[in-house]
């Protein structure tokens, strides 16, 4: 697997990032969602320093990452990508056997 470099910024600030080309979409949605909770911080704040906003930030997201963990557990949401690889596997599945019986 090849990895490329790509570009981003955070912040403002330039940031070069290795990544497989598989998951470049998924690193760019990363980036601009810490990008954005990062922004947040600093406009909702008087908290200054980069090093502050960013652990400001992470913390935020931690929270967000872990009420959804817990909502998740009690059965109050929906893991979406495991749905949507589930599905995708039924058609697949499902898929295969219209075709036996088309060819038949």
């Amino acid at each position: 697997m090849t990895n490329t470099q790509i570009e981003v910024s955070i912040l403002g600030q330039p940031y070069r990032l290795a990544c497989s080309p598989e998951t470049e979409g998924a690193l760019r949605e990363a980036v601009a969602r810490v990008d954005a909770e990062m922004n947040k911080v600093r406009n909702a704040s008087n908290v200054r320093g980069t090093d502050r906003i960013a652990v400001m930030a992470a913390l935020s997201l931690a929270s967000e990452l872990l009420k959804l963990q817990d909502s998740v557990r009690h059965g109050e949401a929906f893991p979406a990508e495991e749905i949507r690889r589930t599905m995708h596997s039924m058609n697949e599945q499902l898929g295969a056997v219209i075709a036996q019986y088309e060819v038949q």
